[in-house]
């Protein structure tokens, strides 16, 4: 063979892995927004508009935990896809404005 085809270890790539450990963790944090969630609802004598409030911020927190642990946009190489959740959620955030513009116009 040629001294071409020769391989070396600092010149190859090795593919990183993350062990169970993070993936538990986001099991159980999102397993906690869920219970939160459903805590502020099963409880009936919570305001109804502060149940809104929880349920939405719980929401939200969810969504980062899934695309963070699960999805895992928080890695390298993931930018086209996050420029795509945050163009499509300025698209909605737009559409909403504009629908409440036309309803109450």
């Amino acid at each position: 063979m040629s001294s071409h085809h020769s391989t070396s270890e600092g010149g190859a790539k090795r593919h990183r892995t993350e062990g169970p450990q993070k993936h538990i963790v986001a099991f159980i944090l999102s397993l906690a927004l869920t219970v939160i969630a459903f805590a502020a609802v099963a409880a009936g004598e919570i305001n109804t508009t502060f149940t809104y409030i929880i349920l939405v911020a719980m929401a939200i927190v969810q969504v980062f935990v899934q695309l963070a642990f699960w999805m895992h946009m928080k890695d390298k190489g993931h930018l086209f896809p996050i420029i795509g959740i945050v163009s499509g959620c300025f698209v909605v955030f737009l559409m909403v404005i504009m629908a409440l513009y036309w309803v109450w116009w």
